[in-house]
């Protein structure tokens, strides 16, 4: 048997991989984090799957699952909202696997920051005003940040940020970043990314806060915070499709050749 985890994107079931559609709807065994991932994910699991939701269960009742689906040689598809290689609590569960000897593979998910950006209509990575986006979080009381990576370590870079599991600490948030970003930096935050209640707050870092509060979040939100969100419309094309600029795939780029007749 094996294991698969599954990457059910931030809420929308149109934005399952055909991968993962396929995997869910074969595996006898379908366990998912139901707090995050909407049911309609998983209503292609087959007739008379079992089909559980682990928002309220251990890891040691997760496992327990695995384990039983193992005796019946059953396959198990383990769905996890948005990818699950970011924030998705695989790695202890990839350990005890590994230490059972159970195999397992993953189906990778389109991460919240791309389906927010998209919910947006807009691109993160606009030329010489932002290249690089910062996928962090806050410290919390059940896990702390690493030494070293913290916000204001990430805000002297002035990249896209991209802060998780973070809309409880909004003052904190314009506290550190707004010596580097500046208080009229635009902010936004998006609620619950792909599902039908969707909500996407635009503000600035001096705004923002009351904004959200006004809306009374405080969970399932995406923040990011950086200039390229703004809707500025001052920025030079990207040298991709410049007709000056020649790559491997467009060699020879502006050339004309004008017959010499004297010759």
């Amino acid at each position: 048997m094996k294991v698969y985890f599954i990457g059910a994107g931030p809420g929308d079931p149109e934005l399952l991989t055909l991968k993962a559609q396929r995997i869910i709807g074969q595996c006898p065994v379908c366990l998912y984090a139901g707090s995050l991932v909407p049911p309609e994910v998983v209503a292609g699991a087959p007739e008379g799957a079992l089909v559980r939701d682990t928002a309220a269960m251990t890891l040691d009742e997760t496992h327990a699952e695995i384990l039983a689906a193992r005796e019946r040689g059953e396959d198990v598809a383990r769905v996890h909202s948005g990818d699950p290689s970011l924030y998705g609590a695989i790695a202890e569960q990839i350990r005890r696997l590994r230490a059972d000897g159970i195999d397992y593979e993953i189906v990778p998910g389109v991460p919240a920051y791309a389906a927010a950006a998209a919910a947006l209509g807009q691109e993160l990575t606009i030329p010489e005003i932002a290249q690089s986006i910062v996928l962090t979080r806050m410290s919390m009381q059940s896990t702390s940040m690493p030494e070293g990576e913290s916000l204001e370590n990430f805000a002297r870079t002035g990249a896209t940020l991209a802060i998780h599991l973070a809309v409880r600490n909004m003052r904190e948030i314009e506290r550190v970043l707004t010596p580097h970003y500046g208080p009229d930096c635009p902010v936004v935050v998006a609620y619950r990314v792909g599902w039908p209640d969707q909500m996407l707050i635009r503000g600035r870092l001096d705004d923002i806060r009351l904004k959200v509060r006004a809306e009374k979040i405080t969970r399932t939100a995406l923040i990011l915070v950086g200039p390229a969100l703004g809707e500025t419309r001052d920025f030079r094309d990207s040298a991709l499709y410049d007709p000056a600029k020649p790559h491997v795939l467009r060699p020879v780029v502006g050339v004309n050749l004008v017959e010499d007749h004297n010759t």
